[in-house]
């Protein structure tokens, strides 16, 4: 077990923060637990809402829209969103008053540079992972502080705010946010090439996760998947101690997965000796990962596996993570995150293992011009596994207005490799009409994608 350090998060703290972006995944969750170290926390935002109703159970006021009016006379800081605009008027208002500033992954590093930081990293899983790592050192009565990148299906929150010694982050390398971040540990789940819009090639991508594996101190651990090829170079980088799980044999901790249904059940052999069964809540081999990088992390730090064993059992999983919404007409309803290739293939390989004898159709959202055409050919091949896919216009959300790739070039494409099984369908609305009266209880709907797509699902369960 490591040694304890100091907690500087314990001492509360007075004087106004003001978030501008306040209800993205990160930021809702940091501006959560600024008001639990004692701050009056305020920020605004215009778009989904999505994390409005944590931020309103927490007593944080929320602005709707952006004006220089909304920032507090005596605010002590100003924390902004890696996706806000230097035009911003509550930025450019920040800046007028010479505030001080810093964005998004900055703030979260001053409180998660001072613990004991974990740091969950990866292309895929860092949510569950996270989520699931600090769902179980809390019930183990570790008291740990956490940041999820989805709500938590257990707490009903993104964040946990604790008082042990560990700080457990969902660590994006967008942007490479991974600078800012200095990591007492890691579970690294995978490397497989994204977010082309800032890395230019997958050795630029690469190189993220190698910069960030050696601030690794010695006495720390890199958990890290043993399945995947460039996780396996990130590692051989790392100079802490280093511990591997995965279905490669040659893993410190092997899996051999028993039963999947909507639960499963998997064996983990650990140096040749079976650590016993464990069963967990959610389905598919991605999941049995994700849980067994937990499980390897706490049997490093010494904490009981049967207790561990107990806990995993009762995780329920988070928000938009394979997440049955409801039915109609008999057909079940899933709302999935995947809007990489990989985790296409993954959420699809598991509803066919789930649903076999059933008809999959995918309500697919793509998320990004430059995401979209440079993995074209690679989102085409991975809806092998659904029946019927429904493409939605592109998300760029904040980060592009247009590109030069567009929803029908994918459609085309995937008709290329799976003939009539895709077809455009520009827009939520129109999803919801297609599919409210045609599907019955022989159908399975994912609504998939980073974008708003969960719609499509919600509204079809109303």
């Amino acid at each position: 077990m490591p040694v304890a350090v100091k907690n500087p998060m314990t001492k509360k703290k007075s004087g106004k923060i003001y978030f501008i972006g306040i209800e993205g995944a990160g930021t809702s969750a940091l501006a959560v637990i600024y008001k639990n170290l004692g701050y009056d926390v305020a920020g605004s935002d215009d778009g989904d809402h999505f994390y409005g109703d944590i931020l309103e159970k927490n007593k944080i006021k929320i602005f709707s829209s952006y004006d220089k009016k909304n920032l507090p006379e005596n605010v002590r800081k100003v924390v902004y969103s890696t996706c806000i605009n230097e035009k911003n008027p509550e930025f450019q208002e920040a800046k007028k008053r010479n505030l001080e500033m810093k964005s998004y992954p900055e703030a979260l590093a001053d409180l998660f540079n001072k613990k004991m930081g974990i740091a969950v990293c990866g292309t895929h899983g860092k949510t569950t992972t996270t989520a699931m790592l600090a769902f179980v050192l809390d019930n183990m009565g570790l008291s740990p502080s956490a940041v999820v990148g989805s709500k938590v299906i257990d707490w009903r929150a993104n964040s946990l705010y604790g008082k042990g010694d560990y700080f457990i982050i969902e660590a994006d390398e967008y942007q490479n946010k991974l600078l800012y971040y200095d990591p007492w540990s890691a579970i690294l789940t995978s490397v497989d090439y994204d977010h082309p819009d800032f890395y230019r090639t997958s050795e630029d991508y690469k190189n993220a996760f190698i910069d960030f594996a050696k601030k690794i101190p010695k006495t720390g651990y890199l958990i890290y998947c043993n399945d995947n090829r460039d996780v396996l170079d990130v590692a051989g980088k790392a100079k802490c101690r280093k511990v591997s799980f995965g279905f490669n044999k040659e893993s410190d901790y092997l899996i051999k997965i028993k039963r999947v249904k909507f639960s499963q059940t998997f064996e983990i052999f650990h140096e040749g000796e079976s650590l016993g069964d464990f069963k967990i809540k959610l389905p598919g081999a991605h999941n049995a990962l994700n849980a067994s990088s937990v499980i390897a992390f706490c049997n490093e730090l010494g904490l009981d596996p049967d207790k561990v064993r107990e806990v995993l059992s009762s995780f329920r999983g988070t928000a938009r993570r394979f997440q049955k919404i409801g039915e109609r007409n008999g057909s079940v309803l899933i709302d999935d995150y995947a809007h990489h290739p990989e985790e296409i293939k993954a959420a699809l390989r598991a509803a066919d293992e789930i649903f076999p004898d059933k008809n999959i159709v995918t309500v697919f959202h793509p998320h990004s011009f430059t995401r979209t055409k440079a993995l074209l050919e690679d989102f085409a091949n991975s809806f092998g596994d659904a029946n019927e896919i429904l493409i939605l216009d592109i998300y760029g959300s904040a980060r592009e207005d247009s590109g030069d790739v567009s929803s029908e070039d994918l459609v085309e494409l995937i008709n290329k490799y799976y003939p009539r099984r895709a077809r455009y369908v520009p827009r939520v609305e129109d999803a919801i009409d297609i599919l409210k009266d045609s599907i019955n209880e022989n159908d399975v709907v994912i609504s998939m994608g980073a974008g708003d797509v969960w719609r499509v699902t919600h509204e079809l369960a109303k």
